[in-house]
């Protein structure tokens, strides 16, 4: 008899979470969902899912990476994805480090998702760009390289990067600068 793959969607968007929650239900998957890193923990002595979904910036100011942290230690097989709207180098970096298998930018759809799962090696034919890096993007990168490195904390990543915490917030309510 053939199970259902388990997963686990960690996310605080809740009308977002059980969107995805019922697309991967009907492509077979039996779905957890987890709004936090308390959750998460509180949900692996019950569940061991195979797969896992993590959105990066969680509610309070938690961080989707220490998720995966504990997510892989419960079980280092699992297939975790680190999925954000606050996409950077320095996240992604770390989120690869901590053993996730990809790392995809919203808006991503399940099947962008279920190809990120199946995806075990680097690709080398991956297109090259030949523009340079923006001002604007170098400054939203070291942002939120800054905020990675204080657990998301905005209050410290200000401090940090000596600007006041209402001048960071509207900087981060902006659309990133491709």
């Amino acid at each position: 008899m053939d199970t259902e793959p388990q997963l686990l969607i960690v996310e605080d968007d809740d009308a977002f979470a059980r969107t995805l929650a019922r697309s991967f239900e009907r492509r077979g998957y039996e779905v957890r969902r987890a709004a936090s890193l308390d959750g998460v923990q509180a949900l692996l002595p019950l569940h061991s899912p195979e797969y896992a979904v993590v959105d990066l910036k969680l509610a309070n100011g938690s961080s989707g990476l220490a998720c995966v942290q504990v997510l892989l230690a419960h079980n280092p097989e699992m297939v975790v994805v680190v999925l954000t709207g606050y996409a950077s180098i320095a996240t992604a970096v770390e989120a690869i480090k901590l053993g996730a298998r990809h790392y995809l930018a919203k808006p991503a759809n399940t099947d962008d998702i279920i190809a990120a799962f199946d995806r075990s090696e680097g690709n080398t034919e991956v297109e090259l760009t030949e523009r340079t890096t923006s001002i604007k993007t170098l400054e939203w990168e070291h942002i939120h390289d800054t905020l990675a490195a204080t657990n998301f904390n905005i209050s410290e990543t200000a401090r940090r990067l000596g600007m006041h915490r209402r001048t960071l917030a509207r900087k981060l309510e902006k659309q990133r600068v491709k």
